[in-house]
């Protein structure tokens, strides 16, 4: 009995390392299994990541073509202005209007070879000496061909008094001989033409337009610029860019006397060196009130020409300036 007990004991220990091994036989063999299905899809990505390498080497390298920039792209001259300042600008428009309703060109001309001729010479002096000169240059050389033919020495003479005598002698004598040549002896009333002539530029070609021709232009000269800048209507500097800037503020047909009606208020009140600001009749309107002599009875005795008593530019004035109380100026040499 106690034989037979024995070995019935010792059965289950054989069979408990049978169990052992099978699970490290599956255990080894799982693990075996998922190295196998790891290197499987290492493999495949590898292969993969080739392949696409191999095909991008092999693709030839096409570059896109950089867009050029067309006219309408490009960055306009001058920005859309606001409606408070369209409608501020053409309320002081309409105010230096009422002030100066017989607001002119300040030169005298009987036609547009005069007005050509006296607005070159009117650089660098007033206009008030080009008046009191032209008349004995015209009554010498009253066409574009007499003043071609012209002897220099002559010519230099005659316009002495306006200052850089030697480089408008040439200037005039230049742009007759181009009329006389290129024009048949007329003015050209075309801006592209007028600015081939000698010693004419855009604010010259614009005078002549728009006073001898009726053609809308923008005049800006020094008082143009220093007012419109004053006003805050452009902080432009740059002659074009300022004939642009406020030529957006205006319908065209406005152009030519809203340059006399700025011009004249330049000459006769808003000054470089001391504006008359408290006798200036758009003063509520101005930005810059108060640069200048604010006093009323101050600012007054700064006025100048017809509105302080003295005369205006003109030895021939409009009919108009005369009926509202302008006195035209003295000749060369008078009193």
């Amino acid at each position: 009995m106690t034989k037979k007990a024995t070995t019935s004991k010792a059965a289950p220990s054989k069979a408990a390392p049978s169990k052992a091994a099978a699970k490290k036989t599956a255990a080894v063999k799982e693990s075996a299994a998922a190295k196998k299905t790891a290197a499987v899809k290492e493999s495949a990505a590898a292969k993969k990541t080739a392949a696409l390498k191999k095909a991008a080497a092999a693709k030839p390298v096409v570059k896109k073509p950089v867009a050029k920039k067309t006219a309408a792209a490009k960055k306009p001259l001058v920005a859309e202005p606001s409606t408070a300042l369209v409608r501020r600008a053409r309320r002081i428009n309409r105010e230096l209007a009422e002030v100066y309703p017989y607001a002119h060109p300040e030169l005298d001309f009987e036609n547009p070879f005069q007005l050509v001729v006296a607005t070159v010479l009117s650089a660098q002096t007033t206009d008030l000496r080009v008046n009191q000169t032209t008349p004995a240059l015209f009554a010498k050389y009253p066409t574009p061909e007499d003043l071609a033919a012209a002897n220099p020495e002559e010519v230099e003479e005659i316009l002495r008094p306006t200052g850089f005598f030697r480089a408008k002698t040439k200037s005039v004598i230049g742009l007759s001989k181009a009329l006389a040549e290129e024009f048949g002896g007329e003015v050209p009333g075309r801006l592209e033409d007028l600015v081939r002539l000698p010693g004419v530029g855009r604010k010259t070609a614009f005078v002549v337009l728009g006073n001898a021709f009726g053609r809308p232009g923008i005049t800006v000269d020094t008082h143009f610029q220093r007012l419109v800048r004053r006003w805050e209507w452009t902080d432009e500097t740059e002659p074009d860019k300022i004939e642009a800037a406020v030529g957006a503020l205006f319908p065209k047909s406005e152009w030519t006397m809203l340059s006399h009606h700025v011009i004249f208020h330049g000459r006769r009140i808003c000054h470089a060196r001391k504006p008359a600001c408290g006798a200036c009749p758009i003063a509520p309107l101005c930005p810059a009130y108060g640069e200048g002599e604010t006093d009323p009875e101050k600012a007054r005795k700064l006025l100048k020409y017809e509105k302080g008593g003295y005369p205006g530019q003109r030895l021939n004035p409009p009919q108009a300036y005369l009926d509202a109380g302008g006195v035209p100026a003295p000749p060369l040499g008078a009193g």
